[in-house]
């Protein structure tokens, strides 16, 4: 089955960018290339679409995509700029008439439960979202329709959060270490998406860097650093300083499958 299109539908840090009040040049920028949605993807194909990641910029990007339709959404993990926009599902309900299938870690949808406790109630009030959380381990694989994605486990600081494989298409984001298991997973894949946060170090994150390294590690054909921060420069005077097959991404990038 080929897929026809996965788009970086926000591929900014926990803040966005602009940062809110902030005056840098990054910030004041008027390159649609250097204004970023919260960290998502969209995976778009015949036999349905898939969210990666429901941060609080989730409407915005569903329009940015022009989504009709939404068939599961897969979360990475439980910080609030992955998981803050989950009311949003309620158009895709109306829609669709149906439960959102929602595919994440055991832990994640505990505090999903917990944070959005309104939604599970016995009785959630008239127009509340329908959500059914289906909870999914690393290393074993999912489908929804007929697309095949096989969930990895990667390190954000001390916590285990999920990256996903389509294919040859390996998603990493919010992580700072790869277990080898994964590493004998991906190595060599055809197109990585990793995070790459600014030029310092980071307790959780890849900065440019390691990201670098790491991608050269990979071996992947192609590699477009996500979750950036303004603090990472202007698009246009880092892209040429990247080795060659090492890309910054943008909002709105998209690649066929």
């Amino acid at each position: 089955m080929t897929l026809s299109r996965f788009t970086l539908t926000g591929t900014g840090t926990s803040q966005g960018v602009p940062v809110i009040g902030c005056q840098c040049v990054v910030c004041k920028s008027k390159d649609p290339r250097d204004r970023r949605y919260r960290t998502a993807a969209f995976i778009e194909s015949k036999s349905g679409n898939i969210a990666i990641d429901v941060g609080p910029d989730f409407r915005q990007q569903m329009l940015s995509v022009d989504a009709r339709s939404l068939d599961a959404i897969l979360i990475t993990h439980e910080h609030n700029d992955h998981i803050a926009g989950l009311d949003d599902v309620r158009p895709f309900n109306f829609r669709q008439n149906s439960k959102m299938k929602v595919f994440t870690l055991p832990r994640v949808a505990k505090d999903i439960r917990s944070r959005f406790s309104y939604i599970f109630a016995e009785e959630p009030y008239p127009g509340a979202p329908r959500i059914s959380i289906q909870e999914i381990e690393p290393y074993q694989s999912i489908r929804v329709g007929e697309i095949e994605i096989l969930p990895l486990s990667v390190l954000h600081g001390n916590l285990e959060v999920l990256a996903f494989q389509i294919k040859d298409l390996v998603y990493i984001t919010d992580a700072n270490s790869i277990p080898p298991k994964t590493m004998t997973q991906i190595k060599g894949t055809k197109t990585l998406i990793l995070n790459a946060l600014h030029h310092r170090k980071h307790y959780s994150h890849f900065n440019l860097t390691e990201a670098i390294a790491m991608a050269q590690k990979i071996g992947a054909s192609q590699t477009y650093l996500t979750h950036v921060s303004h603090d990472m420069g202007l698009y246009h005077e880092i892209t040429p300083k990247l080795p060659e097959h090492i890309h910054l991404a943008y909002d709105g990038l998209s690649i066929e499958l």
